[in-house]
C-alpha cells in the first residue's frame, strides 16, 4: 500500500494547493504532482484539475474522498499494532472526556483488565473535539465523549448521562448568586443550551473555564458559585468548602461512545462500551 499517494491526495484535498501541500508535507512540488499522477494512474481517473483558480478536486476526487480516510485510518491503525507487539496478542488505544476520567477511568479500565487480560490498553484524558479528530484519523479505537461531530467515518450511541450540581463557597440560595461572583462552565455546547436557558442572568459571568478540576480550583482560590459534577459537589460539601445549591437545577450532559463505522459492532469493542455503560448507570 502505498500511503504517500493517499497522504497526499487527501492534503490537497484540504489545502487546494500543489504548493501548499508540498510546504506541509516537507517535500517538492514535482514530488507531490508525480504522487497524484501516480494515483490517478492506478484509479484511470483525474482526481484534480488546475487552473488559474487553484486546483479543483474531479467528481472523482470528491467520490474517492471517503476511501481514501478509510485506507489512511486502516494503515495507521495496522502501523501502530504491528509497532507495538510485544506479548500481549492485541492493543487498544481509548480515550475519556476529562470530566468522567477521575470518576470513571479506573474502574473502567480495571473491568476491561479482567475482560481482556491479553489486550494491551492505552488510555488519555482529552476534550471531545481532539477525540473525534483522533477518532477519524485512526489514532483512537473508541472514546467516550460528550460532543458527538457525526463525522461520515464514526459511529456515535449514547450510553449515559452525567448531572452537573452548582455549589457555592458562600451561599445555600439560588436568589444570593451574583453573576460578577460566578465562574461559568462551559463544558459542552449542549450544556452551554441548557445553561443559558435556565439561568440567563448567569450566563454573563466575567470568568469561565471548560473543566471540573479548573472550576474547581477557582471555587477554592476565588470562592464564589459554580457548576460542577456530582461527585465533585458531594465531596466539596462534605469537606465544608462549598454548599450545594438546592434550588438551581441540575443540568444534564448526554454521554456517547464513538468508534469507527469499521469496528462499532466488534465484540470487544461492544464489551468495552458496555462497561461503561454499567458504570454509568451504577450497577458496576
Amino acid at each position: 500500500m502505498q500511503v504517500d499517494l493517499i497522504e497526499t491526495f487527501l492534503d490537497l484535498m484540504e489545502t487546494r494547493s500543489f504548493n501548499r501541500t508540498a510546504e506541509r508535507l516537507n517535500v517538492t512540488q514535482s514530488t507531490v504532482s508525480h504522487r497524484v499522477k501516480a494515483l490517478e494512474a492506478q484509479l484511470s481517473r483525474k482526481l484534480f484539475t488546475r487552473n488559474r483558480g487553484g486546483t479543483v478536486p474531479t467528481a472523482a476526487g470528491l467520490r474517492f474522498i471517503d476511501y481514501a480516510k478509510a485506507l489512511q485510518n486502516q494503515w495507521h491503525e495496522a502501523t501502530r499494532s504491528v509497532a507495538g507487539a510485544g506479548a500481549l496478542e492485541r492493543s487498544m488505544r481509548l480515550a475519556i472526556q476529562h470530566d468522567l476520567a477521575e470518576s470513571f477511568a479506573g474502574p473502567w479500565l480495571a473491568a476491561i483488565r479482567r475482560e481482556f487480560p491479553e489486550t494491551e490498553i492505552y488510555m488519555e484524558a482529552d476534550y471531545s473535539n481532539q477525540m473525534n479528530r483522533d477518532l477519524a484519523a485512526g489514532d483512537l479505537d473508541l472514546s467516550i465523549l460528550y460532543t458527538p461531530h457525526y463525522l461520515p467515518d464514526l459511529h456515535y450511541e449514547r450510553i449515559g448521562e452525567l448531572h452537573y450540581k452548582m455549589v457555592s463557597a458562600e451561599r445555600r440560595d439560588l436568589a444570593g448568586i451574583r453573576a460578577e461572583a460566578y465562574i461559568r462552565a462551559n463544558y459542552s455546547p449542549a450544556f452551554e443550551r441548557v445553561h443559558r436557558l435556565a439561568l440567563p442572568h448567569l450566563s454573563v459571568a466575567p470568568v469561565a473555564a471548560g473543566q471540573d478540576m479548573a472550576i474547581t480550583a477557582l471555587l477554592k482560590a476565588l470562592g464564589g458559585a459554580a457548576y460542577v459534577t456530582g461527585d465533585t459537589a458531594a465531596r466539596l460539601a462534605a469537606d465544608g468548602l462549598a454548599y450545594i445549591v438546592a434550588e438551581a437545577p441540575a443540568i444534564p450532559q448526554a454521554i456517547y461512545a464513538a468508534t469507527s463505522l469499521r469496528t462499532r459492532h466488534a465484540h470487544q469493542h461492544r464489551k468495552i462500551i458496555g462497561v461503561m455503560m454499567e458504570l454509568l448507570s451504577g450497577r458496576v
